[in-house]
């Protein structure tokens, strides 16, 4: 059987219904999961059994990112996101690596870290050696509490201790259960592990235990995506494709040197990672916290991503964060549309969701930098920004994009203006 394609000329020409029918007969959507992309996809009283204090939803547009070939297979890829030409550009950026070979990708384990403090220690050393020699007890005790994870192979993995003699509040020595929660984000496990073995730890340590919590920083949890763009692929308005791969790699180099830009240029990568975490029911906030952090682990605030000019010539790309999500437990299982947007990822793992989100970030910041450093940001971007301002001004759907057009045309892109605009052609 041929293998569908991702690389979709013109998708963003078709209408609404045409680009649903498309992504369905791709993804071998039911028509009632159709339904869930068409109309509102988390009823009201489903809303109600997730949070507190529900009035009712609230809801963004659902796109598909296209073009995207990783590990020599196709994607399409859900993203959910407010802001305008975020799906146009990884779309782009995702064409341009794929005339590369596409995206490589690896990851690590799926190991979190729970961590236990403990405070009130009258002998430091006695009290490392007491959980040094305990490690698999207390391992054991971790497993008992989640049998299931350990069935699929996750399960307590090692112990660390890590002791601060200088705080505060004293001494106090930290206890990192290392767990591996296999296709599930983990929180949950995780904190039920650690709340189990930190009576242990106390009387190991003859300490107080106080928080017993998931850290964000999971660094033992990471993925990686690599790709290599032809020069000749970057060529475009009259820059020579060598030209522009040495604009992308100086761009990133400032962020890596800089953290000012590192922050925008870092905000860029999870302007696609946070999108794509929306529409898979993931926990975005725990994303960002981790990469941000991950960003710092040298001591200074830097990028993400390293672009540079390889011996060939050509443009090497490569990101690596923490990307603890999953396809198993919470909102992914929960939401109607996270679970049709998981069905058209047709991804198997959480791994595989985690390097196909890494991917996506690469992209994103590929067609941030890229612009930034050869047409400039504004020219693209104002172009939807136009669109907006002209429904924030009235205009009905048939009017929206000859309004828009006309402000791009004016370069005069202000509410008061499409009013204006839009208040002649109703008069016609």
């Amino acid at each position: 059987m041929t293998e569908k394609s991702s690389r979709l000329p013109g998708f963003y020409q078709l209408s609404l219904e045409e680009r649903l029918k498309m992504v369905a007969d791709w993804a071998g959507l039911t028509p009632e999961e159709c339904q869930h992309l068409s109309h509102i996809g988390l009823p009201a009283s489903q809303a109600d059994k997730m949070i507190e204090n529900t009035l009712g939803t609230f809801e963004l547009p659902l796109g598909i990112a296209v073009n995207f070939l990783i590990n020599g297979r196709n994607y399409l890829i859900p993203m959910a996101v407010e802001e305008p030409s975020v799906l146009a550009a990884v779309s782009h950026a995702a064409k341009l690596i794929r005339e590369g070979g596409g995206f490589y990708t690896a990851s690590t384990d799926p190991v979190m870290i729970g961590q236990i403090q403990v405070l009130d220690i009258s002998d430091m050393d006695a009290a490392i050696a007491a959980l040094a020699a305990n490690k698999q007890l207390l391992m054991d005790e971790a497993n008992a509490c989640s049998q299931s994870i350990v069935k699929r192979g996750g399960g307590a993995r090692d112990i660390e201790i890590r002791p601060f003699l200088e705080t505060a509040v004293g001494p106090m020595l930290v206890v990192h259960l290392l767990y591996d929660t296999r296709d599930a984000m983990g929180a949950n496990a995780i904190n039920t592990a650690v709340e189990a073995i930190a009576p242990l730890v106390a009387d190991l340590t003859d300490g107080r235990t106080n928080l017993r919590i998931l850290s964000n920083l999971t660094d033992r949890r990471l993925a990686t995506a690599r790709c290599t763009i032809p020069a000749a692929a970057l060529a475009k308005h009259g820059i020579a494709g060598h030209e522009a791969a040495q604009f992308i790699a100086e761009a990133n180099e400032f962020a890596v040197v800089d953290p000012y830009r590192a922050a925008t240029h870092n905000k860029g990568i999870m302007n696609g990672i946070d999108a794509v975490c929306l529409a898979t029911g993931n926990d975005w906030r725990a994303i960002e916290a981790g990469a941000h952090a991950y960003a710092a682990r040298n001591g200074r605030y830097s990028a993400l991503t390293d672009w540079h000019v390889d011996q060939n010539g050509d443009l090497f790309g490569e990101i690596t964060l923490p990307m603890a999500v999953g396809i198993v437990g919470g909102a992914t299982k929960v939401h109607p549309t996270a679970k049709v947007a998981l069905k058209i990822l047709g991804v198997e793992t959480a791994a595989e969701l985690a390097e196909i989100m890494a991917c996506v970030g690469l992209a994103q910041n590929l067609a941030a930098i890229k612009a930034l450093a050869t047409v400039g940001i504004q020219k693209g971007h104002m172009r939807m920004h136009a669109r907006q301002i002209a429904l924030a001004a009235g205009a009905s759907d048939g009017q929206v994009q000859h309004i828009a057009d006309l402000l791009v045309q004016e370069q005069n892109i202000r509410v008061d203006r499409a009013k204006e605009l839009l208040s002649v052609i109703s008069n016609q």
